[in-house]
């Protein structure tokens, strides 16, 4: 039998927000000493009372509003209910059936073509304390609470299970990240747990309406990871269910070292949070106005900045798209575009394209940082380009300078005349040289008149490599073609 995937995806983000969602503790806890951003609210102590962060709830509306939901005009908070040592009033406040955002979408490319995921809603809640499991050279073992990130602002995405396959889920994580980080609403970040993503899936026959049993699936701390979770967890309740086993609902942990998904827990329902209303927070009224207001303050998104590229600089989808899932790459494009370009120069537009998503893209891979982080600023990339077009230095000897610019942060210009880089621009230069590559290969020379063009190719590259790439490629060729006919 054929079986379908079937995926939705909930998102947990952190909002930038300078203090916390119920109190005025800073909410910058992670190079704070373990519970020193705390108070007798974030620590549940009786008789304490939270207060409403507004500006974690316009970051909310912002992000409904940025993924095209409904905001309803009343909202309210709800205590969510559970036993875990991380929760230190043993509830969470949470949203429940009045959340702030609702019937929403995002919509990502498949195969060349626009899909759009449907989002159920997006909500306000608060982040947890955190447990450090530590164990003794004697095996003993015990666990520490740091409460500093107890009361944080995080908001909930939750999609609609709309989500088809394991790239797609990636492609739906990356896009909304973007969309957060374009908004400034929360740094994006897996690693650094500010943007956490749990999936429910499940599998039906091909062509059914019904779902299988749903399996959720938590501890996945990169895209790579999500793709890789996924993947696995679809196969395994295909085998599952191939076999005439028996699938049950239960929450399974990503082991990013075995490459398997292991059972945690049997999955709570929705009536085991005993949700009720939080008595100790008013219900919030979204005023026509504020929602307006908050609306009309939006910034440009990925898939307007990403049309305006097309537009303005002349961009292919496929390049403009990869600009623009980052915001600061996007960013440093536009900031390097507005240093070389008083008018459109469409061709310079797409070779500072090109350096950023093939060589740059490369090396900050290698380094594993991030655009912004490189030592190469927009106007040495500026820099950079105009030597490029002033044939100061040609394709080989270019790679070799923005290797060491990165490295070093050194102008191009200057290291380009400190390791002999500069491209020989002098006709009689290039001709001795061709003249002594001529003598040297004489089969070549009769490939060439025998009518083979890689003959050709081969002696522009060997006077290429005697001049260690830096002689003008269209003089060496016209040059080499003046000397060969008039043998």
């Amino acid at each position: 039998m054929t079986y379908e995937t079937v995926i939705g995806l909930e998102v947990h983000a952190q909002l930038l927000t300078r203090s916390k969602m119920y109190c005025a503790c800073a909410a910058d806890y992670a190079a704070a000493a373990p519970n020193t951003r705390v108070c007798p609210v974030c620590l549940g102590l009786p008789g304490a009372l939270p207060v409403i962060n507004k500006r974690a709830i316009e970051f909310v509306m912002m992000t409904a509003l940025a993924l095209n939901c409904t905001i309803p005009e009343h909202t309210k908070f709800d205590r969510k209910n559970y036993p875990y040592p991380d929760l230190m009033k043993g509830y969470q406040i949470s949203q429940y059936d009045a959340p702030i955002g609702i019937n929403g979408w995002l919509a990502i490319d498949v195969n060349g073509e626009e899909k759009r995921i449907g989002i159920n809603r997006v909500h306000m809640e608060e982040d947890v304390a955190k447990l450090l499991h530590r164990t003794t050279p004697l095996g003993e073992s015990s666990t520490l609470i740091d409460v500093n990130r107890s009361g944080v602002p995080l908001m909930e995405i939750v999609s609609e299970p709309d989500v088809r396959s394991a790239e797609e889920a990636r492609q739906y994580l990356i896009k909304l990240r973007s969309i957060l980080q374009y908004l400034g609403v929360s740094t994006g970040n897996m690693e650094e747990g500010s943007f956490r993503c749990d999936a429910n899936v499940s599998i039906r026959p091909a062509g059914s309406e019904e779902y299988m049993t749903k399996v959720e699936v938590k501890n996945m701390n990169s895209f790579k990871s999500v793709y890789r979770a996924l993947e696995y967890e679809a196969a395994r309740q295909r085998k599952v269910a191939s076999e005439g086993g028996r699938l049950v609902q239960e929450t399974r942990g990503w082991l990013e070292d075995k490459g398997v998904t292991q059972s945690q827990r049997s999955k709570e329902h929705a009536h085991d949070y005993r949700y009720f209303p939080e008595p100790d927070l008013p219900p919030l009224v979204l005023s026509r106005t504020w929602v307006t207001k908050t609306e009309a303050g939006l910034p440009e998104l990925p898939d307007s900045r990403r049309n305006r590229f097309m537009s303005e600089y002349g961009l292919p989808l496929y390049d403009a798209r990869l600009l623009t899932n980052s915001k600061s790459l996007a960013d440093y494009y536009e900031a390097t575009i507005q240093m070389c370009m008083e008018k459109p120069d469409l061709r310079k537009a797409k070779t500072i394209c090109n350096w950023l998503l093939g060589d740059f893209a490369r090396l900050l891979n290698l380094e594993d940082i991030e655009v912004q982080e490189s030592k190469v600023s927009p106007a040495q990339l500026d820099e950079f380009v105009g030597l490029i077009d002033k044939d100061v230095i040609s394709g080989p000897a270019s790679k070799k300078v923005f290797e060491e610019m990165f490295k070093t942060g050194k102008p191009p210009g200057e290291i380009a005349k400190e390791q002999g880089l500069t491209q020989i621009g002098d006709a009689s230069a290039i001709e001795e040289v061709v003249r002594q590559v001529i003598a040297s290969n004489a089969q070549a020379v009769i490939d060439f008149k025998a009518g083979k063009e890689q003959a050709a190719k081969f002696l522009v590259g060997q006077v290429m490599k005697a001049t260690r790439g830096r002689a003008n490629p269209q003089m060496v060729g016209e040059i080499l073609q003046r000397e060969l006919e008039g043998e």
